[in-house]
């Protein structure tokens, strides 16, 4: 391939992607924390802590030498549980204070890093505003909620010079990367097409309920932010955000850019020349969601087809996994999930490509956060496992996806103008519009 995916991010930004992934690092549980020194010590703060924020955050305080100086949730439900669960961890409460209104932890000069694990919607705004505020950054995964966003918060890195890691922790783990050296090697012949899935049976939508008042102690102002103003409704709330477009992208843009990730870091693939999706509501149409619960989608590339399918409530994807990459080449198919992976050879091939499943050995969240306070530390930005560079790109080929879906069209991708190119879709659908009287800094 001519024109390699990292020949193309360090044509369209400052800063090349960085190294893919590193060996993994060994981390220590709460209880037997190196000590280091005070001018090692990193203060962070976290900014949504409900889901990932939450998961994001135990990785964190696993690390030598970080401390948590503040919480910041619009739910006070939250707040209070999660300092309850942090004092039962045995971690010191005593100097953490909370908050709903995230400016006011970023205003802290004593925070050194935050942890943004908020609704989509939030990702770019707070991102920006943090990295303005000069912290660096974890966040998580899709990166931003549009392509413009993503576009944004690239150029916000890159000015502000800040650590920002985006929480696609599947790059942290060994088994992902010798998968991918093995898919470099070239030893499945040529790469047809690559199947990436995902099956999710405990994924479903709320039911439809009535809109009804905020619960007590959550500022649903606050958490609506920069999305339209909408009656509160308990179905579209805290994890069934991913289902509307106000605030996500449903399963595309949520598990898509943990594997549409590895189909492009195999094929060193930049971005495809034509996305077609279709795709509906057509296993639960009685349960209250706008993202489609089934979806395929066919990106075409110079030399392969990438093909995605998710299908939410049940399990029975492709090769008996509820979610994984194929990678079909002439000499044998290479399977690769979060459980492992192996080489299926080809019955005709006189290449013996065959390799046993491999099992995981190591846990990408910790790994991945590990690399991140490791960068912190050595300002190395090179050695992030996975930068805001690299999340963009994927997260855009996330975003094409949806957007073909809801134009109800095969559209085409002009790789040179960095866009499509049908205006009238850039128009619609490349930046997302914000509201409430909130707007996304000009970088």
């Amino acid at each position: 391939m001519k024109n390699t995916r990292r020949n193309f991010l360090q044509q369209t930004t400052a800063l090349a992607g960085g190294a893919l992934i590193l060996p993994s690092l060994g981390i220590q549980p709460w209880g037997n924390r190196t000590t280091v020194s005070a001018a090692d010590k990193i203060n962070i703060g976290a900014i949504g802590i409900n889901g990932m924020g939450w998961a994001d955050l135990k990785a964190a305080i696993k690390q030598p030498g970080v401390n948590v100086v503040a919480l910041c949730d619009v739910d006070k439900n939250v707040l209070d549980k999660r300092m309850k669960e942090l004092a039962d961890m045995k971690v010191d409460t005593s100097g953490i204070k909370t908050c709903g209104d995230y400016r006011k932890l970023l205003e802290r000069k004593d925070i050194d890093a935050v942890i943004i694990g908020t609704p989509d919607h939030w990702h770019a705004l707070i991102m920006i505003e943090a990295c303005q505020a000069g912290k660096d950054v974890y966040v998580e995964k899709p990166v931003g909620n549009s392509i413009g966003e993503c576009r944004a918060m690239i150029a916000a890195q890159q000015k502000y010079n800040r650590v920002v890691q985006v929480g696609q922790w599947q790059r942290s783990q060994q088994h992902f990367k010798d998968a991918v050296d093995f898919v470099h090697s070239g030893q499945l012949g040529n790469i047809r097409t690559v199947k990436v899935w995902c099956y999710q049976g405990w994924m479903k939508p709320g039911p439809k309920v009535p809109d009804s008042a905020p619960p007590a102690g959550v500022d649903y102002a606050m958490w609506l932010g920069p999305a339209p103003t909408r009656p509160f409704n308990s179905s579209r709330f805290h994890f069934n955000f991913r289902w509307f477009w106000d605030y996500a992208g449903g399963l595309m843009t949520d598990w898509g850019v943990h594997l549409l990730d590895y189909g492009l870091l195999g094929m060193k693939a930049e971005t495809p020349k034509t996305i077609a999706a279709l795709g509906g509501n057509f296993a639960y149409p009685d349960l209250y969601e706008e993202t489609p619960d089934t979806l395929t989608t066919l990106y075409e590339f110079d030399t392969f087809n990438l093909v995605w399918d998710h299908a939410m409530g049940i399990d029975n994807g492709s090769y008996g996994r509820d979610h994984g990459i194929a990678y079909i080449g002439n000499n044998g198919t290479l399977v690769l999930s979060r459980g492992g992976w192996e080489v299926i050879e080809e019955k005709q091939s006189k290449s013996k490509v065959g390799k046993p499943f491999a099992k995981v050995m190591d846990n990408g969240l910790d790994n991945h956060m590990a690399n991140f306070i490791s960068v912190v530390r050595s300002r190395k930005l090179e050695e992030l496992r996975c930068s805001v560079q690299e999340a963009s790109h994927v997260a855009t080929v996330a975003q094409m996806g949806n957007i073909s879906l809801r134009c109800a069209q095969r559209l085409a991708w002009d790789r040179e103008a960095g866009q499509f190119a049908d205006a009238g879709v850039n128009e619609k659908f490349l930046m997302k519009e914000y509201h409430n009287g909130y707007r996304l800094p000009i970088v």
